[in-house]
């Protein structure tokens, strides 16, 4: 009988590893190297081999384990094709095809936002609910779709990119993803501090901004809470903007909740009333009173929705 679940998140630097029971225990969590040389041709061997060598080690036989679950930094398609990942070197091709070449058991793969948001449904903050959106605020702005149940990926595994939502018309610099005015460039760390130093170039008045050398997203935020002018503005702006998309998200998929994980959200309840202010006033009636719940999962969600992807099947 299956009991146990590997569950794999696959990130830029590190890749990292859960053993799981059946029913959603973690038993072991470890980390090895991504080595991305030569267009990453050797993360998926030693993806395996440190599988196979924890099965070794905890003397569990392939017969007792479920499968193995993929969280992917990049589209993913249903079948298991990767459309490129660049931050991997990876071109397109089909890792669950590659990974069972390697190792006889079960595969499932999806997008890492949306494996990340399948963990907190499953063990976090979402836990309870079938119908989620999860949205993680840290370098960029990433998003995980959950319908009942289900992983919402779309055609071309680009579903829950709402980082690349454009919120506005008026952008002259350039995403990361080539577009312009997309949520990214405004609710994300990266992009509150970007809009941080152009204000401060900009204006008169008097802030504590201004004694940072090398000012973060937390120092905005803790400006903020103190009262600080520019500080309180620029994290209205960040509300503002997050929770009108919000409320166009809530238009279409009508979630129970959205769950707000990355750095940002350690902000708590400071970040989550800037965003529902806006979302309130611009959420279709029926959606106003969707829950907000910060992520609790921290850099294990993708492993465990790496692993629930196995149960799912």
């Amino acid at each position: 009988m299956e009991k146990y679940i590997f569950g794999v998140d696959i990130g830029g630097t590190t890749v990292k590893l859960g053993l799981f029971e059946t029913e959603g225990t973690l038993l072991e969590k470890w980390e090895i190297k991504t080595r991305k040389e030569e267009k990453g041709k050797y993360i998926i061997k030693d993806i395996v081999e440190t599988i196979e060598n924890k099965l070794n080690e905890n003397n569990i036989s392939k017969t007792e384990v479920l499968g193995i679950g993929i969280g992917v930094p990049g589209p993913v398609k249903d079948d298991g094709t990767v459309l490129k990942c660049v931050n991997l070197g990876w071109k397109v091709f089909n890792i669950v095809d590659q990974v069972n070449k390697l190792v006889k058991l079960p595969i499932k793969a999806a997008n890492d936002a949306n494996v990340a948001a399948l963990g907190e449904m499953w063990r976090g903050g979402g836990k309870g609910y079938k119908n989620a959106v999860m949205v993680t605020l840290g370098t960029g702005v990433g998003g995980g779709i959950i319908v009942d149940g289900k992983i919402i990926s779309g055609s071309n595994g680009a579903g829950g990119e709402i980082g690349h939502i454009k919120v506005s018309d008026n952008e002259t610099e350039c995403c990361g993803c080539g577009n312009k005015g997309c949520l990214e460039q405004y609710a994300s760390a990266t992009g509150i501090v970007s809009l941080a130093n152009k204000a401060l170039k900009n204006t008169k008045t008097k802030s504590d901004l201004k004694n940072f050398g090398n000012l973060s997203a937390k120092d905005i935020f803790d400006s903020a809470k103190a009262g600080d002018e520019l500080a309180l503005e620029l994290v209205d702006d960040f509300g503002n903007r997050l929770g009108k998309a919000l409320a166009n998200i809530a238009c279409v998929i009508d979630p129970e909740i959205f769950v707000i994980g990355g750095g940002v959200s350690k902000n708590g309840s400071f970040l989550i009333e800037s965003i529902t202010k806006y979302f309130k006033e611009n959420a279709f009636h029926i959606s106003r009173n969707t829950k907000f719940e910060l992520a609790k999962l921290g850099n294990d969600a993708g492993i465990y929705g790496a692993a629930r992807l196995i149960c799912e099947n």
